[in-house]
Parts: C-alpha cells; structure tokens; sequence
C-alpha cells in the first residue's frame, strides 16, 4: 500500500491548503452536476456563472453587493455592541448569567422567516434587514465574550486579590485579557450570520436594492447563472470576512498557540 510521506502530510494540514483542496473538490463536483447529470439546466456550469459574473458585475452584482454590505455591516457593529454590553454586565453582576443566556437562546430558537415579516411591519425594510443581521450576530458574540471572561485562570485571579486587588481590577487585568481569543472567535463566526439576516430581510420585501432582492428576482425570471453567481459571490464574501477577522484576532493575540496559553 502507498504511504504518504510525512512533507505531504505537513502540507495537506495548513488550513489554507485544505480550504483550497476542497473548494477544488467542490467545483469538480458542481462541473460534473452542470455537464452530466439531468439536473444541468437548473445549475449552470462554473464557466458559465463566471461569465455571467463578470458581464454584469458593473450593473447588476456591485450595486446589489454594496447594498447588502451596507445593512450587514449596521447589523453586526449593533449586534456585536449589545452582546459585549451584555456579557460586561453579566460579568459584573453574575447572578445574571442565566436570565441573560436564556433570553439569548429564545432569540437564537425564533425561526427568522418567521420574525422577519413582523419586524419589516414594525421597523420597515432597510431597518428590519439590519435589525435581524444584528439579531444573528449578538447571541453568538454575547455567548463567546461570557464564555472567554468564565475562562480566566482562576490562579491569576486569586494572586490579584492577594496582592489587594479589587474585584474590578480582577476583570481588566485577568478576565478581559483571557477573554479577547474567544470573543475574536466569536466575531469572526459572526461575520456570515450578520450576511445572512440582511440578506433574509432584504429577500423578505421592502427593499429595493440587495443580495436579497436580486435573488428574489432570479428566481422569478427563471436565471440560474444569476441565482448562483450571487449566491456564491455572498459565500466567498462571508468567507473572506470571517478569515479577515480571525487574521485581526492572531494579530491582536500573538500569545495565543494551538494547545497553549498566554
């Protein structure tokens, strides 16, 4: 049997190069779905999504891009606000830890097809599409901050202590420091949930402009390059979004290592 030798092993560990291992994978299959298989009218082959891409990116892809990015960037800054203000006061007040982490999975456990239509009633369409990009960032950033600052040593805290430290320079100098990984983490996987509810109020009406609406519009004018350009053109978006942001979190923390602590 053939062995893999061990400079290979190495290579194919780097998350970079398993990532690009398999969006190779991925377009091999969706070739072979869009050449072979009967299914080929309703997915268009990668070349030809690509051409459709860059024939209309002016006119129809940035706008719609731009526009999406706008509300998804208003609902993560918001959302991501309120869940550090939250896990801040559940540190400060502990006993509120369970109220607080309760209410959040109530919010998490609503389906958002079906809040959405409400808050577009209450708030309007551009508003809703921020409001639910919000509610999709401020539970997991909320959850990642109190989970980081429970984290902290509990050696550190006490040696502060016996040094007369009070409670509050317990949380600047030990939890707040413990807890910048997680909560880096925390905003990286935000950043695709903050796409994804604009993108799901902006495809729920009241707005004009939109990866929402463009998809919606797709979809009636039967165009499936469209549906799957855009579409992959979101993905590759939240992708980049959530690397950069992980890349800020290594940068910030140069002391964090695979298995260790700072």
């Amino acid at each position: 049997m053939t062995t893999i030798s061990a400079p290979v092993v190495r290579a194919l560990a780097r998350p970079w190069l398993g990532g690009a291992v398999g969006i190779v994978l991925l377009l091999v299959i969706w070739a072979a779905f869009s050449t072979v298989l009967p299914s080929s009218s309703i997915v268009p082959t990668p070349w030809a999504t690509a051409a459709s891409v860059f024939k209309d990116f002016g006119p129809y892809y940035s706008g719609n891009l731009a526009s999406t990015l706008g509300r998804a960037g208003w609902g993560y800054l918001w959302g991501n606000l309120a869940g550090l203000l939250v896990a801040s006061i559940v540190l400060i007040v502990p006993r509120l830890e369970e109220i607080v982490t309760q209410l959040g999975v109530v919010s998490q456990c609503l389906p958002i097809t079906a809040v959405g239509p409400i808050i577009i009633l209450i708030f309007g369409g551009r508003s809703a599409a921020i409001f639910l990009a919000a509610l999709l960032v401020f539970f997991t950033t909320m959850i990642g901050a109190i989970l980081g600052m429970r984290a902290a040593p509990r050696a550190a805290l006490d040696l502060v202590s016996a040094y007369g430290g009070s409670r509050f320079t317990q949380i600047r100098k030990v939890q707040l420091v413990s807890a910048v990984p997680a909560v880096f983490t925390a905003l990286a996987i935000a950043v695709p949930g903050a796409l994804l509810g604009a993108v799901v109020g902006e495809y729920l009406g009241g707005i004009d402009s939109g990866i929402g609406v463009a998809l919606n519009a797709a979809q009636r004018n039967i165009d499936p390059q469209r549906v799957w350009g855009m579409s992959i053109l979101a993905g590759l978006i939240a992708l980049l979004g959530y690397a950069l942001v992980s890349l800020i979190g290594r940068w910030v923390t140069p002391w964090v290592r695979r298995g260790g602590s700072h």
